[in-house]
């Protein structure tokens, strides 16, 4: 599955541990997001971006709060002058579920434009 792939699709809701994804589907899926990382309890997804200046950080933090009120899967995220980390996991499955993969590619595909 690609980005693109991905990023086409939509959140549902996903609660409990039979929606989490073993580890060979989150390694699977990571390999096409490039940058981001899994936590060392394997419960989240994570990755920092990088800006010119606060402005375009804001913005980018706009833009994500945006597409996540959408999908209805919100990030944690933790901003910077020049960066801003996001950081995803379905708390109601206690990991990763293919909703924190959907919005990750959706991420990288704000920042293609």
């Amino acid at each position: 599955m690609t980005i693109a792939d991905l990023a086409n699709q939509h959140c549902i809701p996903r609660k409990g541990p039979e929606n989490a994804l073993n580890a060979t589907q989150v390694k699977a899926l990571l390999a096409e997001l490039p940058g981001w990382t899994v936590t060392a309890d394997g419960k989240a997804m994570v990755k920092d971006f990088k800006f010119k200046d606060f402005h375009h950080t804001l913005g980018f933090i706009n833009a994500v709060g945006f597409m996540a009120n959408q999908e209805d899967h919100h990030p944690d995220l933790e901003a910077g002058y020049g960066h801003c980390q996001v950081l995803w996991s379905t708390h109601d499955v206690g990991g990763l579920s293919l909703n924190d993969f959907i919005c990750a590619a959706r991420v990288e595909t704000l920042l293609a434009h």
